[in-house]
């Protein structure tokens, strides 16, 4: 891809991006709903671990069930 259409392909991916953000306005979120019932808010800690800390030990853990699954396959005599 020459720089010609490298720009072009950023170009139209920052003004499309520019258009979904302006078109999607956060105001619209400022009014209540009819049964809406939020409850309470969320500490730092709370968000911190829930948003950030909690995704990252998933991966971890899948990450590595999914090491301990191929070192037992690699162990395995008689295959190949």
């Amino acid at each position: 891809m020459d720089k010609k259409n490298a720009l072009r392909a950023g170009a139209v991916t920052a003004g499309s991006t520019l258009m979904m953000m302006l078109m999607t306005s956060p105001a619209l979120a400022l009014t209540r709903d009819d049964g809406d019932d939020p409850g309470p808010g969320l500490s730092v800690a709370e968000t911190l671990g829930l948003f950030v800390a909690a995704p990252i030990v998933l991966f971890l853990v899948i990450a590595g069930l999914v090491m301990v699954g191929d070192k037992s396959r690699k162990q395995q005599p008689g295959q190949g």
